[in-house]
């Protein structure tokens, strides 16, 4: 059986292999600041100064995240098959979140209720103030994250992964086989 359906396509997937990711994220995310100082030099080097602007709004604990998602995703294709573009992707796939004004305790409701209200609630919410319009912009962050990626001038392989990172390989925009190693980086 699969999960239930979270913003454009994700599902939830079960058991306790998703539920340990979510709790490390959850703890991880509650640790102030943002990266080392030499992983900030290192995403300076990589992005563009557009994209670098949009990563440097992302909060402490998310630049963190994007910086492990990039290195695992490195270590994984190898440095020669993850250049700027596969990098950028991978450090960006989560900027659409910005528009959603949700800390973490916020991020944790708006999953839950993304689960408990399903896809078809989620967006009607879109558009709308309050709470339930940040949950929205939350849950959609995908496609809001492709479009400020392209409003930077990203590669159109940051664009495609930013919009498709949670839709299997296969329909996610790029080449399936660099879809899943992003993916088994980002551990989402």
């Amino acid at each position: 059986m699969r999960g239930p359906v979270l913003g454009a396509g994700r599902r939830l997937r079960g058991g306790w292999g998703i539920g340990w990711h979510l709790a490390r994220r959850f703890f991880g995310s509650l640790r102030p600041g943002g990266p080392r100082p030499a992983d900030v030099e290192w995403v300076q080097a990589v992005l563009s100064v557009a994209e670098l602007r949009l990563w440097e709004r992302l909060s402490g604990p998310d630049r963190r995240h994007s910086v492990e998602v990039a290195r695992e995703a490195q270590r994984l294709l190898g440095p020669e098959a993850a250049g700027r573009p596969v990098l950028a992707a991978a450090l960006l796939h989560d900027v659409g979140k910005l528009d959603a004004g949700l800390g973490t305790p916020g991020r944790v409701a708006a999953t839950v209720i993304g689960v408990a209200a399903g896809a078809g609630s989620v967006s009607r919410w879109t558009g709308k103030g309050g709470f339930r319009g940040r949950v929205a912009r939350y849950l959609q962050h995908p496609q809001r994250g492709a479009e400020l990626l392209a409003e930077a001038g990203s590669d159109p392989l940051a664009v495609a992964w930013a919009r498709g990172h949670h839709l299997p390989p296969e329909r996610c925009g790029i080449e399936p086989d660099l879809a899943a190693a992003l993916r088994a980086a980002d551990n989402d």
